[in-house]
């Protein structure tokens, strides 16, 4: 009896550090992953998201924005999709992961909270992107690093280092769900993207909180993935306060900062 006691104790101890060597195993993962998104973005610039060259043809300035070069469009581009097939990486989540249903939740800016509905059927790597990221508390505390307030009407989110450069560390298309007549109603939800590169969608995504026209470009329109179903007015008074220089689009004029995204 005593050396079965003593045959179990070894037994549970084994399984103990087995259960320890796991558990810093996963800590490191997550912890090395989070250091690629971040050293990550300083790389990807040349890939990033960007949703303010549109907003300068619209309000009929130069299409040639700083820190988003514009890339040629190809003759044989088509409408929502670059020339060629997008190969994304491992790193970009399944849209398998979306379910194909509507996932409903919650974004908490320092100003108030927003409720939001996302579309995992209509525009699944969009909603399984998002959600990934969401429920890896990716984007809390990052800050919403830009307004428009002439030509078209939103905030965009989404930047970890909060200068519109950077992103999750990997890059993915192509454009889904893009409306075919280039409207976007107040509340719309869309992933910001580079001009004219319809695999360049990240973790940037844009906030609508006036009916806005936006036009397309060589790789399509701009992926629409959910609504904002309550709380847009916390959105519009964020853009009543104006940018921090007094420009049409710039940084908010007060920091907006994401608290927590809560999706289910």
């Amino acid at each position: 009896m005593s050396n079965k006691r003593v045959s179990n104790k070894r037994e549970r101890e084994y399984e103990r550090r087995r259960f320890e060597k796991w558990q810093a195993r996963q800590a490191e993962a997550k912890a090395r992953q989070r250091r690629q998104r971040i050293v990550a973005g300083a790389v990807v610039g040349a890939l990033v998201v960007v949703i303010g060259v549109v907003a300068a043809v619209v309000a009929g300035g130069s299409d040639d924005t700083a820190g988003s070069p514009t890339d040629p469009v190809s003759p044989a581009a088509t409408a929502g999709a670059p020339t060629g097939e997008p190969t994304n990486s491992d790193l970009v989540p399944a849209p398998a992961l979306a379910e194909d249903r509507t996932w409903t939740g919650e974004i908490t800016l320092g100003q108030g909270a927003l409720g939001i509905s996302l579309d995992g059927a209509a525009a699944p790597q969009a909603v399984a992107n998002f959600v990934t990221l969401a429920q890896d508390g990716f984007f809390d505390g990052t800050k919403c690093h830009r307004l428009t307030t002439d030509g078209i009407y939103v905030l965009q989110c989404g930047d970890p280092e909060g200068t519109g450069m950077g992103g999750p560390g990997y890059s993915w298309g192509p454009v889904e769900n893009a409306p075919a007549d280039e409207q976007y109603p107040a509340g719309t939800i869309a992933m910001a993207r580079q001009s004219g590169n319809g695999s360049s969608m990240g973790s940037q995504f844009f906030i609508v909180y006036d009916d806005s026209r936006i036009p397309s470009d060589g790789a399509g329109g701009y992926t629409v993935f959910g609504k904002v179903t309550s709380g847009l007015d916390v959105v519009t008074a964020i853009a009543d306060a104006g940018t921090a220089d007094g420009s049409t689009d710039g940084s908010p004029v007060s920091d907006v900062i994401i608290k927590g995204v809560k999706i289910q």
